[in-house]
């Protein structure tokens, strides 16, 4: 079996906070919004439906999973999840907490101004409270 290859641009632009039972569970290192990124283990796949079915609700679960998650930890008013590929191909889930009076609420946040790097103790602080609220 050929080893999981992430894209490199994925990895570049997200740090591994998990691996799940099918997905990389990673965090953005634009600190504007917490973001986090789902990324099935599987190579060649930049679809949904190219995954089994068992993958399919694997995702969905994970998913459901990392969003209620972020929810709890951030309070968020809404939890934004898309699965775009239209730069990147490998297939990834975007979960993104949004507040009323964020950085660009309500609009998206794709090519929004300038990422802004993560304070060291903000992201270690956010990474804890969401693990524990994984667990």
């Amino acid at each position: 079996m050929t080893p999981f290859e992430l894209d490199p641009r994925l990895a570049r632009d997200s740090d591994l906070v998990a691996r799940l039972d099918l997905c990389q569970l990673r965090l953005s290192r634009d600190a504007r919004w917490p973001w986090l990124i789902l990324i099935p283990e599987r190579n060649a796949v930049s679809e949904t439906f190219e995954l089994s079915s068992a993958e399919q609700a694997t995702l969905s679960r994970e998913t459901n999973r990392v969003a209620e998650a972020l929810k709890r930890v951030t309070g968020a008013t809404k939890i934004n999840i898309g699965a775009l590929g239209n730069i990147v191909r490998q297939l990834h889930v975007h979960v993104v907490a949004r507040t009323e009076g964020d950085a660009n609420w309500p609009g998206p946040i794709w090519g929004f101004a300038t990422a802004e790097a993560w304070d060291t103790a903000k992201r270690d602080d956010f990474l804890n409270r969401l693990t524990e609220s994984l667990t």
